[in-house]
């Protein structure tokens, strides 16, 4: 009996050695590589988003603190806006002040007296009429003082005459208006008035 054995040719073992390589070529390609340089662009496009968001932060950051100090200066403006025109008239407060600066400045015959009160929209104003009598520094000390009180103030007019006898001592009369902010009852309340105020008119 004979035996015949089949050698593969060395062609066809290059063949095998080359398909070989190739599998393992597209196996590394499939299940390393590929996955590999997804996560790597994943990685790279979190880090971008990263930066981007760090960067926006950053911004905002800046922009709140912008918006913090110009919040300080409104809260201060509106601070200093109540204290010169309060929500009530606090006339008798103001009438104290006014005498307590003329007595400071050594300034006699003092008469304070305010005048009828005047209301539209939200605001009041109260007419105060102001006359004394003392030296030009003295007066000139007092309105720089009441210049210096937290009410607001508008002097409407001031009117200064010499002593006849010219002894250095002058009279000073003054017309001014101080200012308040209506209560949301007195503001319905003037609406309503100026309204029936302007149909009477038109009729």
């Amino acid at each position: 009996m004979t035996i015949t054995c089949f050698r593969p040719s060395h062609r066809r073992q290059q063949v095998w050695v080359c398909v070989i390589a190739g599998l393992f070529v597209c196996d590394f390609v499939v299940c390393a590589y590929l996955p590999l340089q997804q996560r790597l662009t994943s990685l790279k496009q979190a880090k971008t988003e990263q930066r981007r968001v760090i960067e926006m932060a950053a911004g905002q950051r800046e922009e709140l603190a912008g918006l913090r100090v110009r919040l300080r200066e409104t809260q201060r403006m509106v601070e200093k806006f109540e204290a010169s025109v309060p929500s009530d008239s606090a006339l008798g407060a103001f009438l104290q002040q006014v005498t307590t600066l003329m007595t400071a400045q050594k300034l006699s015959d003092q008469v304070v007296l305010p005048g009828n009160e005047i209301e539209s929209g939200e605001l009041g104003c109260i007419p105060i009429r102001m006359s004394c009598q003392g030296t030009l520094a003295n007066l000139f000390g007092f309105f720089g003082k009441l210049h210096t009180l937290d009410r607001l103030i508008r002097i409407e007019s001031v009117k200064i005459e010499n002593d006849p006898g010219f002894s250095g001592r002058l009279t000073m009369q003054t017309e001014a208006y101080i200012f308040y902010q209506l209560k949301p009852m007195q503001v319905q309340q003037t609406a309503t008035a100026d309204t029936a105020g302007g149909a009477s008119h038109g009729a």
